[in-house]
């Protein structure tokens, strides 16, 4: 009857966090032989209401859970398009054929209400539970289970997962002299609208100290996203549409005709944050940080997601039946670790590329993604290399006990 327990006890996890990241983890880890209970202190599974971009590299990622295909077929796949400037000129053209051919799948787009509905619904329907904070007690260790609390008790679990975000609770408390998320000086907005009347290019266009992006969703709808230089905190008196009417308004088809059809309250505007210093490790003692709780970057890549799930079937990929959960833990850190703190980097220097202000730099680099977009669209993909053809581990990793 001891030993009993003490199995069902080995293989208990719990996930703090309900987003994309939490709810891959929870699938993956289950699809390891692990007994998952998910904690989301919101009261339901609500994302925001915007889009999400998956590439190849994340869309591998949900085969693994068996979840690949049903996104393939619910989402928009990327056209052909490219990058523009505010007068509509085309700077870069891009082949949707070509960047499934270079990184072997096309790059979706979906909204993230689908995606978390798909997640959500391939759990048992008592995996979830909301409606309460969760605070991470102990983070255990040899010889303990890791402990959370909730305002109705405890659970003890041999593996945390703490999916809880940019702001995670979970990493202040496991690396308290972590100087944590930084503001990049950027802040974005994101609206879905209906259909519009004219056709046009998915595109996301570059101009003095903003860019904006479009791009069509399977139904018709069009979600929208912009990023602009802006102090910290700040909000437009007048409503978040007129300050996307003032910065945007004049910008080529079908930048008016998307803000002529957004409604105020469907216009989410948020700080861009980022773990500018990495951290010493995504594990401590049974707990591992997953998605923008270890490495929130920029969305200038449109890699955060598609990192987050990453994370999540790596982390179950090292957690096999039998496995030392602190070598697993060292595992998933060295795996991940060395790749996300390169990609938190890069989408930095992307956002100071694509948010250059002064009129000389902005001129200077259009000038040079033209020339770069004459020699096709294999040079412009280049800078995908290593992200969107990134491949899921496959069979058992190696057995070693600390």
């Amino acid at each position: 009857m001891q030993q009993q327990q003490q199995q069902q006890q080995q293989h208990r996890a719990v996930v703090v966090g309900a987003g994309i990241g939490g709810l891959t983890a929870a699938l993956a880890l289950r699809a390891r032989g692990w007994d998952v209970t998910v904690l989301e202190r919101a009261s339901s599974l609500a994302p925001v209401g915007a889009g999400i971009g998956l590439a190849p590299n994340a869309l591998r990622a949900l085969d693994t859970v068996g979840l690949g295909d049903r996104v393939r077929a619910l989402a928009a796949w990327q056209g052909d398009g490219g990058m523009r400037r505010p007068d509509g000129r085309w700077l870069v053209r891009t082949s949707a054929r070509a960047a499934a051919d270079r990184f072997g799948g096309p790059l979706v787009l979906l909204h993230r209400a689908t995606l978390v509905d798909l997640l959500a619904d391939a759990l048992p329907e008592d995996t979830v539970r909301t409606g309460g904070p969760a605070v991470l007690a102990d983070p255990g260790g040899a010889g303990r289970p890791a402990r959370v609390t909730m305002p109705d008790g405890e659970l003890e679990a041999d593996l945390v997962v703490a999916a809880d975000g940019i702001h995670s609770a979970v990493r202040r408390l496991l690396f308290p002299g972590h100087p944590g998320p930084r503001y990049s000086g950027f802040t974005t907005w994101r609206t879905v609208v209906p259909a519009l009347d004219a056709p046009f290019a998915p595109h996301e266009t570059w101009g003095p100290g903003r860019l904006w992006g479009s791009q069509p969703l399977k139904d018709g709808r069009v979600y929208a996203y912009a990023m602009a230089a802006a102090p910290a905190g700040e909000h437009a008196p007048g409503g978040e549409k007129a300050e996307l009417l003032r910065r945007f308004g004049d910008w080529h088809h079908p930048v008016p005709a998307i803000l002529a059809a957004c409604d105020e309250d469907t216009v989410l505007r948020h700080d861009v944050h980022q773990l500018t210093d990495p951290l010493p490790s995504f594990h401590l003692g049974r707990v591992a940080l997953l998605g923008d709780a270890a490495h929130a970057m920029q969305p200038t890549l449109g890699q955060g997601g598609n990192q987050a799930i990453e994370d999540a079937v790596v982390l179950a990929h090292h957690a096999g039946p039998g496995r030392e959960v602190s070598v697993a833990l060292a595992a998933y850190t060295a795996d991940r670790l060395p790749r996300t703190t390169a990609l938190v980097r890069k989408a930095a220097r992307t956002g100071r590329l694509a948010l250059l202000s002064a009129r000389p730099a902005v001129a200077l680099r259009d000038t040079a993604m033209s020339a770069v977009s004459r020699f096709g669209p294999g040079l412009v993909l280049r800078g995908f290399d290593g992200i969107a053809d990134w491949r899921p581990p496959t069979g058992d990793a190696p057995a070693r006990v600390s």
